[in-house]
C-alpha cells in the first residue's frame, strides 16, 4: 500500500562531470516548478565526478532545501544512479532526465500530467528530432526495434533519459548494471502495463561532450536485454529453464544410445560380421555427449533453483555524501 506525499515531482538527475551546465539546469527546473506551483525535490546523484560539479550540488542545496545530493566514491554508472535515487526520493510523481542539457524541464508539467490525470504508470519520452551523431541513432534505432519485439511494448525511444513514473513504479523495480535502456521492459514485467509516451524536444548538446561510445553501445545493449528477458522469465525458476533444455537433451541422447545398441544386437542376430563396433560410429559419441549436457543443464536448474530460494538481494554502492536526505 503507497502513502501519497506531500511533494508532488522529485526530478531525479545522475551526473558525471557536469559542473558547466548544473547550474543553468538546476534553475531552469526550479523555474518551471515555481511557475506551476508544484511542491518539488531535486535529487543530484554524482556519479563520481572529478570535476567541480560536487561543490555545485553543496552550494545550491544551502540555498534551497529542496535540492539534495548524493555522491558516489567512484563511477557506478547511471543505472547505479537511478536505482539509488529511486529509492532515495519521496514525490508523487519521479521525472528523470540527463543533466547535459539535451532534456528540456519545460516538459516536466506534461509528463506530470499524463501520470496524475492520464493515469498512467510510466511515460517515457520521444525524441523524435535527434541531433545525435549517426555512431548513437543508428544502433538506438536497432534496438528500439528490438525491444519492441522482445516486450510488446510499442515504444519508439526506450533510451530516452526523460521519463515520468507513479512513485510505486521505481520503488518496485531494481536497476542494475546497464539496465537502464530497458526500464520500461522492466517495469512491465513487474506488473506495471500502462505505459506511455509523449513526443519531446532535444536539444543540441551545449556543453561537454557524450559520456557513451557507439561499439560499446551496440555491443552492451544487446546483451543487456538478453538478459533482462532471461532474468524476468527464469530469473525465480531456473529450473523452468535449464531443466527442460537438460531434459530435451537427455532424451534426444539416451534415444539415440538405445537405437545404435538395438541397431548393433540386431545386426549380430542376424549375423552380419561386417558391423563396426559401438565406440566406433560418431553416433556414439553424439549421443554421450548430448546426455553429458543434459544432466549438467538439469543439475544446473537444480542449483540455480536453490540459490534463487536462498538468495537476498541487494545492491551496494559506496556512497561517500548526501545531502538533505535522512540516513
Amino acid at each position: 500500500m503507497t502513502t501519497e506525499s506531500s511533494i508532488d515531482i522529485s526530478v531525479v538527475i545522475p551526473f558525471l562531470n557536469e559542473d558547466e551546465s548544473l547550474p543553468e539546469l538546476i534553475e531552469w527546473i526550479e523555474r518551471v516548478m515555481n511557475e506551476n506551483k508544484f511542491t518539488y525535490e531535486i535529487l543530484l546523484i554524482d556519479d563520481g565526478s572529478t570535476d567541480k560539479s560536487w561543490s555545485l550540488v553543496e552550494q545550491n542545496s544551502k540555498r534551497n532545501p529542496a535540492i539534495k545530493g548524493i555522491k558516489f566514491r567512484r563511477n557506478y554508472g547511471k543505472s547505479a544512479a537511478l536505482n539509488v535515487g529511486f529509492h532515495a526520493i519521496s514525490g508523487n510523481v519521479v521525472i528523470t532526465m540527463d543533466a547535459d542539457m539535451q532534456d528540456s524541464p519545460d516538459e516536466i508539467p506534461g509528463l506530470y500530467k499524463m501520470i496524475i490525470d492520464d493515469g498512467y504508470d510510466l511515460v517515457s519520452g520521444w525524441k523524435k528530432k535527434r541531433y545525435d551523431p549517426l555512431t548513437k541513432t543508428i544502433p538506438t534505432k536497432f534496438f528500439n526495434a528490438a525491444t519492441r519485439s522482445i516486450s510488446g511494448i510499442q515504444l519508439n525511444d526506450f533510451n530516452c533519459g526523460l521519463k515520468a513514473y507513479k512513485s510505486e513504479v521505481v520503488k518496485s523495480i531494481e536497476v542494475y548494471n546497464e539496465m537502464h535502456r530497458y526500464i520500461p521492459v522492466i517495469a512491465k514485467w513487474a506488473g506495471f502495463k500502462k505505459i506511455g509516451e509523449k513526443v519531446v524536444q532535444h536539444r543540441a548538446r551545449k556543453y561537454g561532450s557524450t559520456k557513451f561510445g557507439g561499439i560499446s553501445r551496440f555491443i552492451n545493449g544487446f546483451l543487456d536485454l538478453l538478459t533482462i528477458f532471461f532474468v524476468s522469465k527464469f530469473g525465480k525458476r531456473p529450473m523452468h529453464f535449464f531443466g527442460v533444455l537438460g531434459t530435451l537433451m537427455f532424451i534426444f541422447g539416451f534415444s539415440l544410445s538405445i537405437y545404435i545398441i538395438s541397431d548393433k544386437l540386431i545386426s549380430v542376430y542376424n549375423g552380419d560380421v561386417v558391423q563396426r563396433n559401438i565406440t566406433d560410429q560418431p553416433l556414439f559419441f553424439i549421443s554421450l555427449v548430448a546426455v553429458i549436457i543434459g544432466v549438467q543443464l538439469f543439475l544446473a536448474g537444480f542449483i540455480g533453483e536453490m540459490i534463487s530460494r536462498n538468495a537476498t538481494e541487494r545492491n551496494i554502492y559506496g556512497i561517500t555524501k548526501r545531502i538533505g536526505l535522512d540516513g
